[in-house]
């Protein structure tokens, strides 16, 4: 292999770092860079926070963050929480579901981890080969007499079928939730993201579209849910020291509301950057065979967070897990999301219901889906440079290929 190597002249290697070239980029290039809202206004947030020593416990910030939450989605009620991951759990408890839950394999692996703590059995069902999201018809297959709940994903920046899903919901008389990470700012059939289902849950994790360092919230049209849900967020106090209920602690503090309000104010900006990043990817790889730019239903409101690229590996001379090599070696992190799949990562994959399991939409997307870096992060023009670095190794592969085998690089080690 290295005299086959030693054949082809410096002019012949494509300028690319896994042929021997410098890495297009010093700094590296994220998938979900936190975008930082404007620092004066956040510096004098927190200036306020601690010159009135207001740093939890329901704060002025965490009110200002729900009201806005509120007025974005039509007046829904919204209970912010620490993290996404704990308020979907909390909605579980104050649903009271016990059974099996239906959702997605090809969602994050803890909107899956929230069922299981929660004494529920996840039961995975394929997606829509083109949107992603779960699929209605693979919802109704998957009914069963413990069907307890359904938890739709709205994913990449749009939303789910929620019509489909709603309908299966109320003939079964069961709640329809969602899984909202990526959804802020989004609509379906013209109604805001918090209008539709029992409840949806969003997530302002530091690399969410908008990001409160750590934190989520979670909007629901149902009052007493939502009252329910304060009790548990806070020990179960109602009043000062009057407990009520089982409680634990889910609360977000000042400091992440003060910067979930700066990164909710730049909103209608990112989206106009996503947009834009959008266009010169998609001019940046036009012509090349097997890629196709995942698409959006342009008749809704979208905040198009991730850039997705799907690589067919029956067209595309390099495959997913290549291309992958390859950035990862020029300080572009792309992702394989959501690889392998929650119904084939522990500890699903061992259960005896998991072990027969196939979904093909799913485990044909977790080898195939690629995401680029997008967001306030990066530039068109770095952008367009990474499409560039794409080209570039699929005009070369065998090339490239030749030296990826040599260096023996694998995608966990890239």
């Amino acid at each position: 292999m290295k005299d086959s190597m030693k054949s082809f002249s410096d002019s012949s290697r494509p300028r690319l770092a896994v042929c021997g070239g410098q890495p297009r980029f010093n700094d590296p290039k994220y998938v979900g860079t936190p975008t930082i809202p404007d620092r004066a206004d956040l510096h004098a947030r927190l200036d306020r926070m601690l010159d009135t020593r207001r740093l939890s416990n329901d704060g002025p910030f965490v009110q200002e963050l729900e009201d806005r939450l509120r007025r974005l989605n039509d007046g829904v009620e919204v209970v912010t929480v620490c993290n996404a991951t704990v308020g979907m759990q909390l909605l579980l408890k104050a649903l009271d579901v016990a059974g099996e839950v239906l959702l997605p394999s090809f969602t994050f692996i803890a909107t899956a981890h929230a069922c299981l703590w929660e004494g529920l059995e996840p039961v995975f069902v394929d997606v829509d080969r083109t949107t992603h999201t779960i699929d209605p018809t693979a919802v109704e297959a998957g009914l069963s007499d413990r069907t307890a709940a359904i938890v739709g994903v709205h994913l990449w920046g749009r939303m789910c079928p929620v019509r489909e899903l709603d309908a299966i919901a109320r003939d079964r008389g069961i709640p329809l939730i969602f899984d909202a990470a990526h959804a802020v700012g989004c609509s379906y059939e013209g109604l805001p993201m918090g209008r539709h289902g029992t409840a949806s849950v969003v997530s302002f994790h530091a690399t969410k579209f908008v990001q409160s360092l750590e934190g989520g919230a979670i909007l629901t049209p149902d009052r007493d849910l939502a009252d329910r849900l304060r009790l548990l967020r806070n020990f179960g106090f109602q009043g000062y020291d009057n407990v009520v209920a089982l409680g634990t602690n889910a609360k977000m503090n000042e400091f992440c509301a003060a910067m979930g309000l700066g990164s909710l104010e730049g909103l209608d900006a990112l989206v106009r950057t996503n947009i834009a990043n959008r266009s010169a990817c998609r001019e940046s790889l036009a012509g090349l065979p097997g890629l196709r730019l995942y698409e959006y239903d342009e008749q809704e409101r979208n905040n198009f967070q991730y850039l997705i690229v799907e690589v067919d590996p029956r067209a595309c001379p390099l495959s997913r897990d290549e291309l992958v090599q390859v950035l990862h070696a020029e300080n572009v992190i792309a992702r394989r999301y959501f690889t392998p799949g929650c119904h084939r990562s522990g500890p699903y994959r061992d259960m005896p219901r998991r072990k027969s399991e196939r979904l093909p939409v799913t485990e044909q997307l977790c080898d195939t889906l690629l995401a680029l870096p997008t967001g306030a992060g990066v530039t068109t023009a770095e952008i367009a440079a990474i499409g560039t670095i794409i080209r570039t190794a699929i005009e070369s592969a065998d090339l490239v290929r030749s030296f990826l085998s040599a260096r023996r690089i694998t995608p966990a080690a890239a």
